[in-house]
């Protein structure tokens, strides 16, 4: 893990700063849920890693410009997802480019956001990604995989991925809802030991991406 974490610092140019980017996307979900969510996150890796990660994250489009600048694009929801061609295209090139995307299912999401993949991968499956995949190892251990963070209708969570040529760009995590324990302490009353595995695992997400983007 050390050796591909300085390989990704060094990938960085003196000035810019690492950080998240939260996905705007359009057809009524709302993209901006748990305003608290990130700015922990970026806290929690700041802290744990000592990158110097942001303080709070950027908000991109798909066709935002900067978009490659960003090794973790996040998005989230409880509604609709829809892209247009353009953005799809976008979306395509910056994941086949180096790119890492994480969608987190806010319980809502699901239909939408897989019917989007496939438009974009119609090629490529989403997949259950095993357990000893090294995003449950980067820095924490999750020998079962993805934790349970918040309740919704009592399915197991699962993380699910896209792969091209063996790398992970699309990570997919359902019925867990990670965001909700990123968020503010009492927002979702959930108990100190949840919150922390849902910080444990996105901080794994985060230096994930950063290693994949310095590969």
């Amino acid at each position: 893990m050390i050796p591909v974490l300085f390989a990704a610092l060094l990938a960085v140019p003196i000035g810019d700063t690492l950080g998240i980017a939260r996905l705007r996307y359009d057809g009524g979900g709302d993209w901006y849920a748990n305003a608290s969510s990130l700015p922990n996150l970026l806290t929690a890796i700041r802290t744990r890693t000592g990158i110097p990660v942001a303080a709070r994250e950027a908000t991109v489009t798909a066709l935002d410009p900067s978009l490659p600048d960003h090794p973790y694009l996040y998005m989230t929801g409880h509604g609709n997802v829809a892209f247009t061609a353009a953005e799809r295209a976008a979306l395509r090139a910056y994941l086949v480019g180096g790119g890492f995307l994480h969608a987190d299912d806010n319980y809502g999401l699901d239909e939408s956001f897989r019917r989007e993949m496939k438009e974009i991968f119609p090629d490529a499956e989403l997949t259950e990604v095993p357990p000893d995949h090294p995003i449950y190892h980067v820095l924490y251990d999750f020998p079962e995989g993805i934790p349970k963070i918040h309740e919704h209708d009592g399915k197991a969570p699962q993380g699910f991925g896209i792969f091209l040529g063996g790398r992970l760009v699309v990570f997919y995590s359902y019925e867990t809802d990670l965001g909700d324990g990123w968020e503010d302490e009492g927002v979702h009353d959930d108990p100190p030991e949840v919150r922390e595995q849902a910080l444990r695992m996105g901080v794994n997400l985060f230096l994930y991406a950063l290693g994949q983007d310095a590969s």
